[in-house]
């Protein structure tokens, strides 16, 4: 067989049909294609280029099929009365809703974390990490992901590209879903808020972890001792503090090393007779 790889094509009844060419190759995986259109596509997942953009949002997709069935949403009739977000389905709008009360009830059998519908796709992503399996690797560096969408905001790291810019200030982004939290810096929207109090949020994230003052949910533990906390920031901090001799913190005046920034500040009040803040 030449350099141009021929696929077999296989009717309904698993007869062979005859053989077409794969010509297009990809010079980063060596993967083949039957039209340049199916290689121009598949490259845009190496470098995370997105052409097609909508003209109603700052969103860009790698197909023009992705972009049409994004610019649905504008049009949709089913719309969250909370943020005015619309969504294709009525489905999809409880979904949505979901990310403004905190609920996820579809859990993982493995930790027990929340997500917000049963769809295979979050699920199976959030599973990769008790397996530690990464199958999308940057040809770039030797970083590895466990969801492709990772991959392609990776990539913009070595291009420098930032294609979603706020169109309120100089500020560019490599991450639409960081541009849209950029926003609520302008325009004060807290849109996720708080069913058991009066606090409201401006990322969803923040709500969730929030939640866990009113549930008393600890799903961070130690692995080193029984202790548990509400955040991953806490955990980390715990275990370099408790169970570990680093101490990365050093003072600018006599050089002692320190295993936490606060205690470093409190630290340097000796030197400059001030009092701690």
């Amino acid at each position: 067989m030449d350099s141009v790889t021929e696929v077999n094509i296989i009717d309904v009844r698993g007869h062979q049909r005859g053989v077409k060419p794969r010509p297009y190759l990809c010079s980063l995986c060596d993967k083949r294609f039957l039209s340049k259109a199916h290689l121009t596509a598949h490259i845009q997942k190496h470098t995370g280029e997105k052409l097609y953009s909508c003209s109603q949002c700052e969103k860009s997709f790698s197909s023009q099929k992705a972009l049409i069935n994004h610019k649905y949403i504008h049009t949709a009739k089913y719309k969250c009365t909370e943020c005015g977000k619309c969504c294709a389905s009525n489905n999809k709008l409880a979904r949505h809703r979901r990310s403004h009360s905190g609920k996820k009830p579809f859990e993982c059998t493995v930790c027990s974390k929340g997500f917000t519908t049963t769809g295979p796709g979050a699920l199976a992503n959030h599973s990769r990490i008790h397996s530690g399996v990464k199958p999308y690797k940057c040809h770039m560096c030797d970083k590895a992901f466990y969801v492709s969408g990772h991959l392609n905001n990776h990539m913009r790291v070595h291009t420098g590209d930032k294609p979603y810019k706020c169109r309120m200030c100089d500020k560019a982004f490599y991450v639409s879903g960081h541009l849209n939290n950029h926003m609520r810096v302008h325009t004060g929207d807290k849109p996720y808020k708080c069913r058991m109090c009066d606090k409201a949020f401006s990322e969803s994230g923040s709500l969730t972890r929030h939640m866990r003052v009113h549930t008393g949910d600890k799903p961070y533990k130690c692995s080193l001792c029984n202790k548990s906390f509400s955040q991953s920031g806490t955990l980390q901090t715990h275990k370099r503090h408790i169970h570990s001799n680093r101490r990365p913190y050093q003072c600018p005046f006599c050089g002692m090393m320190f295993k936490t920034s606060i205690e470093v500040k409190l630290h340097v009040c000796i030197h400059t007779d001030t009092k701690p803040h």
